[in-house]
C-alpha cells in the first residue's frame, strides 16, 4: 500500500512539473477554472457553467496549438565558480547561441535542476519532525513526509530571466542569479528556453543540455572572537608538521652531535671547521592546536539539528585564526577522519570543502567518536565540541576529556522543544553553550 502511495506522489509531483513547465500563471489560473466550470456544469438545466467551460477550453486549445510548431536550435555555456555558499545568492554568466535561421524574441530561460523527489527508501525511512503528533491516517497516507522531503531536497531557488533578441547565428550573455537552499554538490543540468503564446496561457519550451556543478559550502553564521581554551603545547616533529611559521625554526645555537638527532640539522661548514659533527639548535616547538569534534550520530537524515550542527561547526573553522596555530576536524563517518589546518597544512576553505559533503553515521556507534578523540587528547591544546544531544554517551566523553585535563568548550545543538540541558555534574566539567534551532546566531553572538 505504501509503495502506491509513494508511486501517486511521484507522478503527481511530475504532472504539477509539466503544467508549470507548459503553462504561465495566467494559464494554470484558467485550468483551474476549466476544472471547477466542468464540475459545475455537469447539469446544463440547472447552470450556465458549461458555457465559461466550453471558452476556456477554446482558449487553452488555441493556444496550445499556436506553440505546438514552435522549433528552436540553441546552444548554452556557463561561466560558474567553484564554490557557492547556501543561502546566498550565486551569480554567474550564461551565453545564448541561436544556431536557427530565424531570429528569436521573448523568451524566458530558467534552469535546470536535479529531481527532488526521494527514493521509495528515503520516503520509507524518513521521519518529518513531528510526525508522531500526526493522525494515523496522516501517518499511513505520508503525504505531509513526502511534502517535507521534497522541500529538504530541494537545491535551489531559480527564477526566469529574460532573454533578449537573438538574430540568426546571434549570441547574447546574460546575468543569472541562483540561491543554493542547501551545502553539497549542485548540479544544474541544463536550461529550458520558453516562448509564451501571444495570449499569455501557454509556453513552448525546449530543453538544452547543460551540465555544471557547483560545490556548495555550509551555512555559516557570524562567531565573536572567542577566547578558545587551552594553551600552548610541545610537539615533537612539529616543524615537518607545522611548516616554518613561528617559533619552531628559531635558531637557538650549536652543539655537538648526539646519536638521534636528525642529519638534516647537520651544520657542515662547522663540522669541517672542527673536524666533527655539529648540529643547529632550535628553539622547542610550542604552538596551539585544537581539536574541533562534530557529532554526526544521527537517527534519520535530513535532520535540521545535523545541519545545523555542520553549519556551527563551519563558522568555527572559518572563524577561528590558523596562522599561528593547529585546527584539527575530527568526525566520524563511513570511518573516523581527522583533517587539520593551520601552519601551512591547509587552509580553512578546505576544511569548509569536507564539511560540505560530510553525512550523518548511522552506522557507527557513538563510542567511535569517543576512541577517536581520547585518542587524539595528548595532540591538542583544547577541544570544541559541536553535540546534537547531551545523554550519557556524550557525557561521558566529555568528562573523559576534563579528566585528562583537556579544556572542553561545549556547543549543544537543540531543538526549540527539547529538553537536553547540561546538567549540575556536566557544567563543572565544561563551559557550556546551548544553541537553540532557528536562533543559531543569536546563541553564537552570546560566546
Amino acid at each position: 500500500m505504501r509503495r502506491a502511495f509513494y508511486l501517486g506522489f511521484r507522478h503527481l509531483s511530475s504532472l504539477e512539473w509539466r503544467i508549470r513547465r507548459r503553462f504561465t500563471g495566467t494559464g494554470i489560473w484558467l485550468l483551474g477554472v476549466l476544472f471547477a466550470s466542468a464540475v459545475l456544469g455537469l447539469d446544463t438545466n440547472q447552470t450556465v457553467a458549461y458555457q465559461a467551460f466550453s471558452f476556456v477550453l477554446a482558449a487553452l486549445v488555441v493556444a496550445l496549438a499556436a506553440n505546438r510548431s514552435w522549433r528552436a536550435r540553441l546552444s548554452v555555456d556557463r561561466v560558474v565558480p567553484r564554490f557557492a555558499s547556501a543561502g546566498e545568492r550565486l551569480i554567474y554568466k550564461i551565453a545564448v547561441r541561436n544556431h536557427g535561421p530565424r531570429a528569436l524574441r521573448g523568451l524566458l530561460l530558467s534552469e535546470d535542476l536535479e529531481d527532488p523527489r526521494p527514493s521509495y527508501e528515503e520516503f520509507l525511512q524518513a521521519r518529518e519532525p513531528g510526525e508522531d503528533r500526526r493522525n494515523r491516517f496522516d501517518r499511513a497516507i505520508g503525504y505531509f513526509r513526502w511534502v517535507w522531503l521534497v522541500s529538504k531536497r530541494q537545491s535551489a531557488l531559480a527564477g526566469h530571466l529574460p532573454v533578449p533578441a537573438l538574430p540568426p547565428g546571434g549570441q547574447c550573455e546574460l546575468r543569472a542569479e541562483i540561491t543554493p537552499l542547501r551545502r553539497g554538490r549542485l548540479t544544474l543540468t541544463g536550461v529550458t528556453v520558453a516562448r509564451p503564446d501571444s495570449l499569455g496561457v501557454c509556453k513552448a519550451a525546449v530543453s538544452v543540455p547543460a551540465t555544471h556543478s557547483v560545490l556548495v559550502l555550509p551555512r555559516r553564521y557570524p562567531v565573536p572572537p572567542l577566547e578558545l581554551p587551552g594553551t600552548r603545547k610541545h610537539h615533537q616533529g612539529g616543524v615537518a608538521l607545522a611548516s616554518s611559521v613561528g617559533d619552531s625554526e628559531e635558531f637557538v645555537s650549536l652543539r655537538e652531535y648526539r646519536p638521534g638527532d636528525p642529519l638534516r640539522r647537520i651544520h657542515w661548514r662547522s663540522c669541517a671547521r672542527v673536524g666533527k659533527l655539529i648540529v643547529k639548535e632550535h628553539q622547542n616547538e610550542f604552538f596551539v592546536r585544537h581539536a574541533l569534534v562534530l557529532d554526526t550520530f544521527v537517527d534519520s537524515e535530513p535532520s535540521d539539528l545535523f545541519e545545523e550542527a555542520v553549519s556551527v561547526a563551519a563558522s568555527l573553522a572559518y572563524t577561528i585564526q590558523t596562522q599561528e596555530s593547529l585546527l584539527d576536524l575530527l568526525f566520524v563517518g563511513p570511518t573516523a577522519y581527522c583533517f587539520t589546518a593551520g601552519r601551512g597544512l591547509g587552509q580553512a576553505e578546505r576544511m569548509l570543502e569536507v564539511l560540505a559533503c560530510v553525512r550523518a553515521c548511522r552506522t557507527a556507534p557513538f563510542s567511535a567518536l569517543h576512541h577517536l578523540v581520547i585518542q587524539h587528547h595528548a595532540l591538542v591544546s583544547g577541544c570544541i565540541c559541536v553535540l546534537m544531544a547531551w545523554d550519557e554517551d556524550r557525557r561521558r566523553l566529555v568528562g573523559e576529556l576534563t579528566a585528562l585535563g583537556v579544556p572542553t568548550l561545549v556547543l549543544l545543538i537543540a531543538g526549540a522543544e527539547a529538553a537536553d540541558t547540561p546538567d549540575a555534574e556536566g557544567a563543572r566539567l565544561a563551559r557550556f553553550h546551548r544553541l537553540e534551532v532557528g536562533r543559531i546566531a543569536e546563541g553564537l553572538a552570546r560566546l
